[in-house]
């Protein structure tokens, strides 16, 4: 029967509360007594001394396994990527290293942080410019722990702080620029102001972050003149594709202008050689005419007019009619323009033998001896027409 039952023997409380439960909680003393005889019968001593003997190795190994644990508990690890912030009766003690550490429980309180890994940090709203215009724009930023210390205590709750700052940040950046150098060609300004004013937020608080990089998401117009910012960009990004087909077009051109000018500088400086020589041979036939002229000056002139006749006569088509002292009129005839269209009439080449036929009877019945000779290229003397007295 248990002794808790109904008309069951109250002296059988295991807690020796003999008055009842009404007395309150049992004596721990008599509690640790009743255990310590318990442990004395077990050893199978009735006498005192024996079972006082007992009882002291029980609290021994009691208190060894006390301590035991005690040991045991104190053990942690800091894993590779972590600094670990040991606080001592809530008061900040010392940093350690990763690794296997021990530390006296009640005592001691550390606290893991990771300091190598890379944290994102978000933000994102409709925003209004400096030209006063709404953009809306989501950058994100990246950043990792290098205090854990000052990033555990320096404010109440680190990523909420950063969070607020960066949205900080972000507008004041906006609102000190036009809506075309947010949507546009200015993003990445715009991206590194924002990155330069978070630091400068940041650094007052002294959280224990350093900013690793700085993304701009997205940045779009309202929906209302969404269609014609995207013309405005397909417009930016046709005229930075002209740009590069012109600047090809300039570096591909550019080679053959200079080969070009260079072609064209060597031309010059061939005429200009040529054109020194040939002077320079002028001036050399001249300085060996000169003591010929001074021996003979009227044959030296008359030498140098035929040659020069015969150079100039040799290179064109021309008749040379002679009539002599005192003669008749004589007919110039193009003989020339006769002779370049005989191949194409034969009237033309009957005209002209008739014509030549007329000028040897002219010739043969004139009593001044006048002849006519077309010219040839021959020379002066061959071109000559002279007429016989």
């Amino acid at each position: 029967m248990a002794w808790t039952e109904p008309g069951g023997n109250k002296n059988n409380d295991p807690w020796k509360n003999r008055g009842g439960r009404d007395q309150g909680p049992p004596d721990l003393d008599d509690v640790f007594k009743n255990l310590f005889g318990k442990l004395g019968k077990m050893g199978g001593g009735d006498g005192g001394g024996s079972g006082k003997k007992l009882g002291g190795v029980g609290a021994a190994l009691i208190v060894g396994l006390l301590i035991v644990v005690y040991v045991v508990s104190g053990f942690y690890t800091i894993r590779e990527a972590q600094l670990g912030v040991v606080l001592r009766f809530g008061q900040y003690h010392s940093q350690v290293e990763p690794g296997l550490r021990w530390k006296p429980t009640f005592i001691d309180t550390v606290i893991p942080v990771d300091v190598q890994s890379i944290r994102y940090q978000s933000s994102s709203g409709s925003m209004l410019t400096e030209d006063e215009n709404v953009v809306s724009v989501q950058m994100e930023v990246q950043y990792r722990v290098v205090d854990p210390y000052r990033w555990t205590f320096a404010v109440t709750s680190p990523e909420m702080s950063l969070s607020q700052a960066l949205d900080s940040a972000i507008r004041y950046v906006v609102g000190h620029s036009s809506m075309d150098d947010v949507l546009t060609d200015g993003r990445e300004v715009t991206r590194q102001r924002v990155w330069e004013e978070l630091e400068g937020i940041l650094a007052p608080y002294n959280i224990g972050v350093a900013i690793v990089d700085m993304n701009f998401k997205d940045a779009r117009p309202p929906e209302e003149v969404k269609d014609a910012f995207d013309d405005a960009i397909a417009a930016q990004e046709d005229e930075q594709r002209f740009i590069r087909e012109a600047e090809a077009y300039a570096r591909e051109m550019e080679p053959r202008a200079r080969g070009q000018v260079n072609r064209m500088n060597e031309e010059a400086q061939a005429y200009k050689e040529r054109v020194i020589l040939e002077a320079q041979g002028e001036v050399a036939r001249f300085s060996e005419l000169l003591p010929q002229f001074e021996k003979a000056p009227e044959v030296t002139r008359q030498r140098i007019y035929l040659e020069t006749m015969e150079q100039v006569f040799s290179n064109t088509s021309k008749i040379m009619v002679d009539s002599g002292e005192g003669g008749n009129n004589i007919m110039y005839l193009p003989l020339d323009k006769i002779m370049d269209g005989q191949n194409s009439s034969s009237t033309t080449i009957n005209r002209m033998r008739n014509t030549l036929e007329g000028l040897q009877n002219v010739n043969s019945g004139n009593t001044s001896g006048t002849r006519v000779t077309p010219t040839t290229s021959s020379g002066l003397r061959g071109d000559s027409v002279r007429g016989g007295r």
